[in-house]
């Protein structure tokens, strides 16, 4: 099977079209002919070489994906051939103690398709029946597959994780990428007023047209974070700050909180180190809070919203499988906006 991904960890320059096995489906799995994937982030982690994450090789990027039901394992009769469908690429034992508590996202046996297993970068994929959901009707399949990992983030980390609630003053550092388009959309959903911060604000009338209040640029040298969010905040400081960016931006992050305020980090896209001021944690009575994914019942209440229309997939741009590389490469252009999607011919 032709997939898109790497036989060897580094750069851009190891992306390449890769021979690996056709998924089989066992009992309880679901093969699905895929007609659409989507990049994130962390496929350029993965290929760069995660530490502590070994990965078969040759390796298939991509954890969104979308298309239809191709084959059902034994055991499963609720689905049938050709149907709509759309994968949570979260994957849990469902057997260990967080699991059996609905907690699935704390399993410690926790992987996500495309970095621990082979991608959706390809013809097909096999997952379990649970991580199989129907494609909202109103959805094409390049949509679909702009939804799972972003928007499942997004709701964890400031629904359950960050605690916001109606009133909230929420900044979402970072303007267009996959999971700030989620997450404004999300804090905007729960009641909050809702500011990007960005280093350029080119990017304003979209982040506005998301349910952004405001679009607050900051620059490290003349206008930092901190800075900006208290101008924004009227000098009460922010509720939540929602923190993709890592090492540049944390530190700000923490001084620009309320008193009881959260910073919730979902990545470190920019570096994974960062030096904060604990005296500002404890005598705000602040928080930094780490989430990642989602819970199963968090993933239906996320999905249920962007079934009614709450929530809206947010595409850059789609793609042909065959220019897989030209669309890895939109991640460098300054006017990215939302998922970049590979579109995939039917069978």
């Amino acid at each position: 099977m032709r997939g898109f991904g790497f036989a060897e960890h580094g750069g851009p320059e190891q992306l390449a079209y890769v021979e690996v096995a056709e998924p089989v489906p066992g009992p309880g799995d679901v093969r699905v002919r895929l007609r659409a994937a989507a990049f994130n982030r962390l496929d350029r982690f993965t290929l760069a070489g995660i530490p502590g994450v070994p990965v078969e090789r040759p390796h298939v990027l991509g954890s969104d994906g979308a298309g239809e039901v191709d084959r059902a394992g034994e055991g499963i009769t609720d689905l049938a051939p050709g149907e709509r469908v759309l994968i949570n690429p979260g994957l849990w034992d469902g057997t260990c103690e967080a699991c059996r508590a609905g907690e699935e996202a704390l399993c410690r046996r926790y992987r996500i398709v495309g970095e621990h297993t082979q991608g959706t970068a390809a013809p097909y994929v096999v997952v379990p029946r649970r991580n199989v959901h129907r494609i909202p009707s109103t959805l094409t399949f390049p949509e679909a597959a702009a939804v799972p990992l972003v928007f499942q983030t997004a709701w964890r980390a400031l629904r359950t994780v960050g605690g916001v609630r109606p009133g909230d003053r929420v900044a979402i550092v970072g303007a267009g990428g996959g999971v700030p388009t989620a997450a404004v959309q999300v804090a905007k959903l729960l009641g909050a007023q809702v500011a990007v911060a960005t280093r350029s604000a080119g990017k304003e009338a979209r982040a506005r047209s998301l349910g952004a209040d405001a679009v607050v640029e900051f620059d490290e040298a003349d206008r930092p974070l901190d800075a900006a969010l208290w101008a924004w905040s009227e000098k009460r400081g922010v509720d939540v700050v929602f923190d993709s960016v890592g090492a540049p931006t944390i530190p700000r992050s923490v001084k620009a909180l309320a008193r009881s305020g959260r910073v919730v980090v979902i990545g470190a896209t920019a570096g994974p180190v960062a030096s904060v001021d604990l005296r500002t944690l404890f005598w705000r009575q602040a928080s930094i809070r780490g989430s990642t994914m989602a819970h199963a019942r968090e993933f239906d209440e996320m999905l249920g919203h962007v079934a009614a229309g709450r929530l809206r997939a947010v595409v850059d741009s789609v793609h042909p499988f065959d220019d897989a590389r030209a669309a890895f490469a939109r991640f460098e252009a300054p006017d990215l906006f939302g998922k970049i999607v590979l579109e995939l011919p039917p069978s």
